[in-house]
């Protein structure tokens, strides 16, 4: 999901300079009133925007880095990451080594996250979801490199650690929440099936704000587990930890993709060609061209004969992570619970279906009325303005429409004047029209004041919303220069 930027009224740093959006509105800003452009005279700046522009100032880290992020783009390769990341303090190597997304499935901002693991604050370094096996050789190559590196300065503990872990739910102190429903969202003719899923929050604790994603901890397929259980030739009663060897492969281990630790144990535990095997993709090197479909029973099918211990095999294996979604619900209009929209994952490789955990989970497994572990991860700049009367524009097709749903109800119930527009876009308008007659309805009573559409598959040439935002674009032009807000939430890499 990509943050909400107004447009600068003044604009002086060209679209060539090397900034992001934010970073460029910023600019324009304080040059716009460092030379009195608006009239306003010089504006003050904050202790921080002082901090910043000056050359080599100190920072809690002892280090002179100017905290410029050229890297901070995800739509950036990794290796491309670390080169623009040469020369600056480990810390900053680590930054440069997430995703970008800061996306806050690791429970921090991608800064935090590294600053966190530079100061040994945070031992874990496989968090980084969206940027997978990559991030996590690359952190795990350069926490290597940790001890080598001047004593680290104690890091500004970041706000989302600032509480208590007993007073406020958060990824490592989640609460309790009820699944109570699902609804397809979609008719039966579509290539994709999508839920509205809708999740109690009564007495778990949890405040939320439209723009804000939450967090649930799934669970695996029971099937795979038994298949995983099958494969290992292993009693499902073996104890682990308290708990059945079963009970972990449903709830407490990832079981896609296979992490480099279960190919580093699968190398102690043969020799010959498969030992060599086996290091190569623990090294991340693909020596078959199949290591990217290689999912934990994939691996153990690879390996085949080999019979790993299975309390080694389950400390090979990464932690089941918890999954974050869009809220597409304003705790204005329905308190006390949390509506999400889900599309189902599921692609065959082989001869074997592979399931998205989560969205299999809500979508197919859980049942109504079942407890689960939840929690709000704050948004970091995707929310709506603070003048109600601020126009905004959105940008959500497909389940990335599911922040917008909640920004028009909130916007709604609060009686905001501000004009909404929104784009959405999927592939058939007969079949995948999330939410058509709450929008109809929207649009009716003036909340909605545009809404276009762009159907990918009812013509003979696919038609996104971008072609849509090209044949509108003079009156797009307007509604930026009245001020408007605009949101984008979808693909990380390529909608954003």
């Amino acid at each position: 999901m990509s943050r909400s930027v107004p447009p600068p009224l003044v604009s002086l740093v060209p679209d060539t300079a090397p900034f992001t959006i934010e970073q460029r509105a910023w600019l324009n800003g304080f040059f716009a009133g460092l030379v009195s452009l608006d009239g306003a005279g010089v504006t003050a700046l904050s202790a921080e925007q002082s901090a910043a522009l000056m050359p080599g100032a100190a920072n809690p880290f002892g280090d002179a880095d100017t905290g410029e992020a050229p890297w901070h783009d995800q739509t950036i390769v990794l290796a491309e990451r670390m080169k623009l990341a040469e020369g600056r303090p480990l810390r900053r190597k680590m930054m440069a080594a997430m995703a970008q997304q800061d996306c806050g499935q690791c429970g921090y901002n991608c800064e935090d996250y590294s600053n966190l693991i530079f100061t040994k604050q945070e031992e874990r370094l496989n968090l980084c979801v969206p940027g997978g096996k990559e991030t996590a050789r690359m952190l795990k190559a350069l926490y290597e490199d940790l001890g080598k590196a001047p004593a680290a300065a104690k890091a500004i503990e970041p706000a989302a650690k600032s509480a208590p872990a007993s007073s406020v739910p958060s990824r490592d102190n989640p609460a309790v929440g009820t699944f109570l429903s699902r609804t397809r969202l979609n008719g039966a003719a579509s290539e994709k099936t999508t839920w509205h899923i809708e999740i109690d929050l009564a007495g778990a604790g949890i405040d939320y704000t439209v723009g804000d994603a939450f967090g649930l901890f799934p669970m695996n397929d029971p099937a795979l587990a038994d298949a995983v259980l099958a494969a290992l030739d292993a009693p499902p009663d073996f104890p682990i930890g308290g708990r059945t060897l079963r009970e972990v492969l449903i709830d407490g281990v990832s079981l896609s993709p296979a992490p480099d630790m279960l190919f580093q144990l699968y190398s102690y535990l043969t020799g010959g060609a498969r030992r060599l095997k086996a290091k190569a993709l623990a090294a991340g090197e693909d020596p078959d061209g199949d290591a990217a479909t290689l999912d934990v029973l994939a691996a153990i099918e690879k390996f085949g004969g080999i019979r790993p211990d299975p309390e080694a095999f389950i400390e090979a294996l990464d932690p089941l992570q918890p999954r974050l979604y869009s809220i597409a619900s304003s705790p204005k209009v329905t308190p006390g619970r949390v509506a999400l929209t889900v599309d189902t994952v599921r692609y065959p490789v082989g001869r074997r279906d592979r399931l998205g955990v989560a969205s299999t989970f809500l979508g197919e497994r859980i049942a109504p009325n079942t407890p689960l572990k939840v929690y709000v991860q704050p948004a970091h700049a995707f929310g709506l303005p603070a003048d109600p009367a601020t126009p905004i524009i959105m940008i959500g097709p497909g389940t990335g429409v599911a922040p917008f749903r909640a920004f028009l109800h909130e916007r709604m119930a609060t009686k905001a004047s501000g004009r909404n527009w929104l784009f959405f876009g999927h592939q058939r308008s007969s079949c995948d029209f999330f939410y058509e007659d709450e929008f109809a309805a929207m649009k009716q009573k003036g909340v909605l004041t545009r809404l276009s559409l762009a159907w990918s598959r009812d013509g003979a040439e696919k038609f996104y919303v971008q072609d849509r935002m090209r044949e509108v674009g003079r009156d797009l032009w307007a509604w930026l220069a009245d001020g408007a807000h605009v949101y984008v939430c979808g693909d990380a890499k390529r909608m954003a």
